[in-house]
């Protein structure tokens, strides 16, 4: 199983890519990590090291993994954050001249070696506290481009109201809105960190909507909000999914995963995710939360 990962890298913490490919490395999946950025950190620390790379220079990664096969050998692509307009640009074109290439070979050969590549975005846009965190620039390219292109999207409430434009605050306006996203391209939205009008004080959902059904997975709210959960949520969906599993499951196997690994950091009181010492709970997590179907669509 192959996974390409493009997304952000730091050298110090758990964001972006340095968040997502231990997690699906330990799901037995073969992780082609693409940066989108090289940075000391994550932004909110004093001082920040390095840049987001030129987009030409991102293309060039993108365009040697393709002269090695790996999109032949892939199932899943996966974004996350970009960095720039014209980096979304690049891996627009990436994604869907990669879905057309896949597609023609295993046509070619009579063979569906590995099913159809998917492709998963993670749109890193903004979130409820700080609004949109990127360049104004980058949240219509995702919106109008990638995530028509995509099998799955994986936004938080905040992410999930601006790609729809339109306040959810209830779960059947949530599920109508994601249809209607639905219908332009993905087959899968997840919408993570949702507060509904009906979400119990005290607890977060996170609901999934497909063409045909929907379903909910409820935890309790943590007193810790570290970055990159987005990004590690999306990566283990994702592992799930790849793995085979179907989307109630994938939820609550995500789901059970992030609690845990939230609970521990909250534990230590540290600022970065407790991804190493969690191995256990990513690979096999308790499965304290279960999915429930909320409604036929």
């Amino acid at each position: 199983m192959t996974v390409i990962s493009i997304q952000s890298q730091v050298a110090f913490g758990h964001v972006g890519n340095s968040a997502a490919v231990f997690p699906l490395q330990l799901h037995g999946i073969d992780v082609i990590a693409v940066p989108t950025t090289l940075l000391s950190n994550r932004p909110g620390y004093p001082t920040i090291r390095g840049r987001v790379l030129d987009a030409e220079l991102v293309a060039d990664l993108l365009r040697g993994i393709e002269e090695r096969g790996a999109v032949d050998t892939c199932q899943m692509i996966l974004s996350g954050y970009l960095g720039s307009s014209e980096i979304a640009a690049v891996v627009a074109d990436f994604v869907a001249r990669a879905k057309a290439s896949h597609k023609a070979s295993h046509k070619a050969s009579h063979k569906a070696r590995n099913g159809a590549l998917r492709y998963a975005c993670d749109p890193v846009l903004g979130d409820r506290d700080r609004g949109l965190f990127v360049p104004a620039s980058i949240p219509p390219l995702v919106r109008d481009h990638l995530c028509p292109l995509a099998d799955i999207i994986t936004p938080n409430h905040f992410e999930f109201e601006f790609l729809c434009g339109a306040e959810a605050r209830t779960i059947d306006q949530l599920i109508a809105q994601a249809q209607a996203l639905i219908a332009r391209g993905p087959s899968t939205i997840v919408v993570t960190s949702a507060e509904l009008a009906d979400t119990p004080d005290g607890e977060i959902d996170t609901i999934a909507v497909e063409r045909s059904r929907a379903c909910r997975v409820t935890t309790p709210k943590l007193p810790i909000s570290p970055n990159g959960t987005g990004d590690l949520f999306a990566a283990l969906y994702v592992a799930a999914s790849v793995g085979g599993k179907d989307t109630p499951d994938a939820l609550s196997d995500a789901a059970s995963a992030i609690f845990a690994v939230l609970e521990r950091t909250a534990a230590r009181g540290t600022e970065e995710m407790r991804i190493v010492e969690s191995a256990g709970q990513l690979v096999h997590p308790q499965r304290r939360f279960e999915a429930v179907n909320i409604q036929s669509v």
